[in-house]
């Protein structure tokens, strides 16, 4: 049984979440996410996570200009949140003698931020709405709409122009669920275009966003950033 297939349907998960918030990152369902956690009240969570259901919601803080850094939210809980973010599960977990922690998650579905909670705890606490992303439990859904070759021919021209190397055989082999999702996360774009792709309603929709973000580099010359890191 895979990591997320223990999770059928939103009655499988809680209604309320600890939250991560980082700006200029995003989780999505069956993709993964490394973290480098070395703020107390991060650890705090994760130590507290790690004895419970192991479950931490992704989401970006609502602050302004562009961002294509991770940037973790202001200290305190009055900083704005986006309305959408992604649980996931710690899959791996490594403690350095630093201090520091490395983790893994490992995305299940999106939520809705309905409301954030008051709590002694010193990270953020928020109950949380996953109706609208009842589809996020389905492994593949919306996969036979997905124009893959479109997404492989721009992702080729986009590393070719960049001069990069990339596993070819691998990604041939690749689900387009989880090439779809695994290019999003990995995507250095800022903040709003991360969040579009995020919000995307259907597979389909987010790889076109993912085709279209990287025709409009590869138009203005593919001037700082692009698909893959």
């Amino acid at each position: 049984m895979g990591t997320t297939d223990r999770y059928h349907g939103p009655g499988d998960l809680p209604g309320e979440l600890p939250l991560f918030p980082l700006s200029g990152a995003i989780l999505l369902p069956r993709a993964t996410l490394p973290l480098n956690v070395f703020e107390p009240r991060y650890l705090e969570m994760v130590d507290d996570v790690m004895s419970g259901k192991r479950l931490i919601g992704i989401i970006q803080p609502d602050l302004p200009g562009d961002r294509t850094t991770r940037i973790e939210s202001p200290k305190g809980s009055t900083s704005p949140l986006k309305p959408v973010g992604c649980a996931g599960r710690v899959t791996t977990y490594q403690e350095l003698d630093d201090g520091r922690i490395l983790l893994t998650l490992t995305g299940i579905a999106r939520f809705r931020l309905l409301e954030e909670r008051t709590s002694e705890k010193p990270y953020r606490t928020a109950r949380i709405g996953w109706g609208d992303y009842a589809g996020d439990f389905s492994a593949g859904l919306g996969e036979s709409s997905v124009d893959r070759e479109a997404l492989l021919r721009v992702l080729r021209r986009y590393l070719d122009a960049s001069r990069m190397q990339a596993d070819w055989p691998v990604i041939l082999k690749s689900s387009s669920e989880f090439l779809v999702n695994a290019l999003a996360v990995m995507s250095p774009y800022g903040a709003e275009e991360k969040q579009a792709l995020l919000e995307a309603p259907s597979l389909k929709a987010r790889a076109e966003v993912l085709v279209a973000l990287a025709e409009m580099e590869l138009a203005a010359g593919s001037r700082g950033g692009g698909m893959i890191q």
